[in-house]
């Protein structure tokens, strides 16, 4: 613990010009006594601390005193630094931000950040994320109730493997007890999850969840939809990376390529969400299917 300590303050020293031992104290959870023989181990390990006095005063590192930064450039560190900026909020994870201090000590002073990442937890539970962090840290067993893509409610025991943070949404890989493989849960469809008493050891066959993702692109059939240019953004926001083709009238053909189109009720979501903006024009077995969503939706809203 001292060891961690000591290499916090010379951090701190570091990245500030003057840091008072009181301040230092308070955070570290010492007496001022105990910072100032840190200070004086510092000292003794050969880094230049100079003391100041006066009401503002404390200590701090000799002008010129800079850290190596042949290691690493200041674009990496400024990116590194932007990446775990976003964790740390995510995870409120102390570890991290001491690690962006240290970084912060080989970047380049009053550089202006080019570059910006946003984690986005409002779709999830606010404990969900440290609770899985924590239970994948210590190989704990999850127990939760899952809505499917089907819009069946199960209650599943997982042993959870990976967080992912992909398409704009976080899920987890694990091995799911309950149907006895592995499987990949989408958090804003997780309720009520509680972290259980029981370990689990990895199982050396364990899947990536991104190889079983890649296997289904081998069984995706293509999806055709004309996009009217009244949403044209819509579009684009949701399927980037479809094959396009602009017409002159401002209008778009788009081909996707989808796992499974007839039973795939998030890609029916989204189509229709698109208003009289956007017609499938193949396969016609998907046309069939979102006329019968569009009846039966006209359905609850006819009056009685």
């Amino acid at each position: 613990m001292k060891l961690e300590r000591l290499i916090s303050i010379i951090y701190k020293l570091l990245n500030n010009e003057v840091i008072s031992a009181t301040m230092l104290a308070d955070e570290f959870q010492v007496s001022p006594r105990t910072i100032y023989r840190d200070i004086d181990a510092i000292c003794a390990a050969g880094f230049p601390v100079v003391s100041y006095q006066g009401y503002k005063g404390g200590f701090g590192m000799m002008d010129g005193f800079k850290m190596d930064k042949s290691l690493l450039g200041s674009y990496d560190v400024a990116s590194l630094i932007t990446v775990l900026s976003s964790l740390s909020t995510v995870f409120e994870d102390e570890r991290a931000q001491g690690t962006i201090e240290r970084l912060q000590t080989i970047g380049e002073e009053h550089e202006t950040p080019i570059l910006a990442v946003d984690l986005d937890t409002r779709r999830t539970d606010p404990d969900a994320l440290p609770h899985l962090r924590a239970a994948i840290k210590e190989r704990m067993v999850v127990r939760f109730e899952y809505i499917n893509a089907n819009n069946e409610r199960t209650t599943r025991d997982v042993e959870p493997m990976k967080l992912h943070f992909k398409f704009g949404n976080w899920y987890v890989h694990g091995f799911c007890r309950t149907r006895q493989e592995y499987r990949e849960f989408r958090l804003s469809r997780m309720l009520n999850l509680t972290p259980t008493q029981e370990t689990f050891q990895p199982n050396s066959e364990s899947k990536d969840a991104a190889s079983s993702g890649r296997a289904g692109l081998d069984l995706a059939e293509e999806v055709v939809v004309r996009v009217g240019p009244e949403a044209l953004a819509d579009a684009l926001d949701e399927f980037h990376q479809a094959d396009k083709q602009f017409h002159p009238d401002g209008s778009m053909t788009m081909r996707i390529s989808v796992y499974r189109p007839l039973t795939a009720r998030w890609l029916w979501s989204k189509l229709l969400s698109f208003g009289s903006g956007a017609e499938v024009l193949e396969p016609p077995a998907l046309r069939d299917i979102l006329k019968e969503q569009l009846k039966n939706t006209l359905k609850l809203y006819e009056v009685v």
